[in-house]
């Protein structure tokens, strides 16, 4: 990651920015982990995973923030790793789901060459990285499950992520513009009153 005032290169407010959403979610990520942990154990129902987006929503929010190449992918892994460090159940398999729901996010921006942040994108943004979380879980935990019921787990991590991660990020980048905190950033000076 190149830090440069170019255009498309990565500022000390970019990173700091993405750092801060990061480790915010990393500590919402070890809440979480404890409060759904009973869904999670023992033998999993699908709707279990109508919780998951919020396990999504760093990689798409720092996105939607700070639209840079690597945005997603960095707030997502590092999120993970917080979470990892506080002392997630998972342990360190939570970096590597961090890094592949960030890339499944990273992915959407990078189809539409970071040029579109809207709510359309931010959907498909929150479903990329459900796609990235269902292609690690499902042959980790549930290796022996039917593929209709994976199938079943991945349409309800779909719904999560579309809800949660990508509405639920869309709409508090525009809540956080029209505060003017996010001035400094192309997301902020795009927001028009709602």
């Amino acid at each position: 990651m190149t830090v440069s005032n170019q255009p498309g290169g990565w500022r000390t407010v970019d990173i700091v920015v993405a750092a801060v959403i990061a480790v915010a979610f990393g500590v919402v990520f070890w809440a979480w982990n404890v409060v759904t942990l009973p869904l999670f154990s023992g033998q999993v129902n699908p709707l279990a995973y109508l919780v998951s987006g919020v396990w999504l929503l760093p990689g798409v929010l720092a996105m939607l923030v700070i639209r840079k190449p690597g945005a997603a992918l960095f707030a997502e892994v590092l999120a993970a790793v917080v979470s990892a460090l506080l002392g997630s159940a998972w342990g360190l398999d939570t970096v590597l789901s961090g890094a592949v729901q960030g890339a499944g996010a990273e992915l959407v921006f990078a189809v539409v060459f970071y040029r579109s942040f809207g709510l359309p994108i931010a959907l498909l943004a929150g479903v990329g990285s459900a796609v990235g979380e269902w292609l690690h879980d499902m042959p980790i935990y549930y290796p022996e499950t039917a593929f209709g019921v994976q199938l079943a787990y991945g349409m309800f991590m779909v719904i999560s992520a579309a809800a949660i991660a990508g509405l639920g990020s869309w709409l508090l980048v525009r809540a956080l513009a029209q505060t003017g905190v996010l001035a400094p950033f192309p997301s902020g000076r795009s927001q028009r009153p709602i």
